[in-house]
């Protein structure tokens, strides 16, 4: 299942205006489920149908397909092969949407595609009963509201832009009536899910509505992340001492600056992404980590006599370019144990100081354990005396969520590495 987020409310509170943004901002799917009732609605009207009565809506929906596509970044609503996007918009299908929202079989015929799309992919989903029926496990559940009236306002200004000719009075009207018809309803009515989060718009615009829901959800999924903490404390005392050996000894061989610190987690465990030019970068980096790090490393090093001492500081082989569900299982056994997880994504150390291309793994552990990722820049130079400097950058925490793996498709792992690939670059200045 993917991460979903519920969005319910009345007849114009702004949910598919602000779901659109939302997803856009989180790299989510926006499902407009509104959008797939008034094509229904729609599809009745120009039958001639009762939209209020099963007996004439319900034969129609055999003839009905519905297609939700992104064109140009934009959805779009296409039924029967035909885009009604704006077409459904008006305020006769809106009522003909309520109308037919109350048959059960429209519902039912809806429910496989809308759940489908929960499963498959991170969503945003916004409509009267997402965190009641549709989706009721979603991670996130929000119910907006506003007031009747400054719902009228808004439609108002919406229609009057569009050229439609209409009054406050007779929107207002229709709000009230479709507020209480989607309330009372037989079928999933309109009502506030238990474990949802209440947020009133009346006195926001649309940013800062977008923000209050972005927040909503940053404090919500921050609370479902995996309770992970430190490594054993056995350990820990053991590597405070081993650390003590390593800050010396990395001294003598070369000169380290440290930046950002406060960008470290002081507690739990995450994925620890850098870039690599040394042989020391593990040691540079997890002397500063107040957490013990375990070391995603490549097969070849455990073929020598330095197997034993690369195990006893907790790295394990990974094979490269192939799909190592073993490894991927240590990972995410590592980190619900409490550790960190330091991965150099590159897979090898550079040889002309540049990054050098990254590799899909990070973004798939990270998906896979729900683990947070901390981009680390490490730049190096060389004195004329061939000591040699590392500058050593802390970005600010990732989160999950936000890496925008939805199917773990290898397009959007490469999308997902790259948002990574990104931060660590900006941390290097290349």
């Amino acid at each position: 299942m993917g991460i979903n987020i519920a969005l319910d409310g009345p007849s114009g509170a702004g949910k598919s205006t602000i779901a659109k943004e939302v997803a856009k901002s989180l790299g989510y799917v926006y499902v407009d489920t509104g959008a797939l009732y008034r094509s229904i609605g729609l599809y009745a009207v120009r039958s001639g149908k009762k939209t209020t009565s099963a007996d004439e809506v319900v034969p129609l929906l055999d003839d009905i397909k519905l297609e939700l596509k992104y064109i140009d970044g934009t959805q779009r609503v296409i039924m029967n092969g035909e885009d009604v996007s704006e077409e459904i918009r008006t305020p006769e299908i809106s009522m003909a949407a309520s109308n037919v929202s109350a048959i059960p079989e429209v519902r039912e015929f809806l429910l496989s595609l809308q759940r489908n799309m929960a499963k498959k992919y991170n969503i945003v989903m916004d409509g009267r009963d997402i965190g009641t029926v549709i989706i009721p496990n979603a991670q996130v559940k929000i119910f907006m509201t506003a007031s009747a009236e400054e719902r009228a306002n808004r439609r108002l200004k919406e229609l009057v832009a569009k050229g439609q000719d209409v009054t406050y009075e007779e929107i207002l009207r229709d709000i009230n009536e479709r507020d209480y018809n989607d309330s009372h309803r037989a079928a999933a009515p309109l009502k506030k899910a238990d474990d949802a989060y209440e947020l009133d718009t009346s006195s926001l615009d649309i940013s800062g509505a977008v923000s209050a829901v972005l927040g909503i959800i940053d404090e919500r999924l921050n609370a479902l992340r995996p309770e992970r903490g430190m490594a054993p404390a056995v350990n820990r005392f053991f590597f405070r001492f081993v650390r003590w050996i390593a800050l010396v000894l990395l001294e003598i061989v070369m000169k380290v600056r440290y930046e950002d610190l406060d960008n470290i987690p002081k507690s739990g465990s995450y994925i620890i992404a850098s870039n690599h030019h040394t042989v020391l970068d593990p040691v540079a980096i997890g002397v500063k980590m107040p957490n013990i790090s375990a070391y995603m490393a490549k097969e070849d090093l455990f073929r020598h006599k330095i197997a034993n001492l690369l195990k006893i500081f907790h790295a394990f082989p990974v094979k490269r370019g192939k799909g190592d569900r073993s490894a991927l299982n240590t990972a995410i056994e590592y980190l619900d144990r409490g550790y960190n997880l330091t991965i150099f994504p590159e897979g090898t150390r550079s040889k002309d100081g540049k990054i050098g291309s990254f590799k899909s793994g990070v973004s798939f552990v990270a998906s896979e354990a729900n683990a947070d990722v901390l981009p680390v820049g490490i730049t190096k130079r060389k004195t004329k005396l061939g000591r040699t400097y590392l500058t050593v950058r802390f970005g600010k925490l990732i989160p999950y969520y936000k890496l925008k793996v939805n199917s773990l498709s290898s397009s959007e792992l490469r999308h997902s590495r790259d948002i990574i690939l990104n931060e660590i670059k900006g941390l290097t200045d290349e």
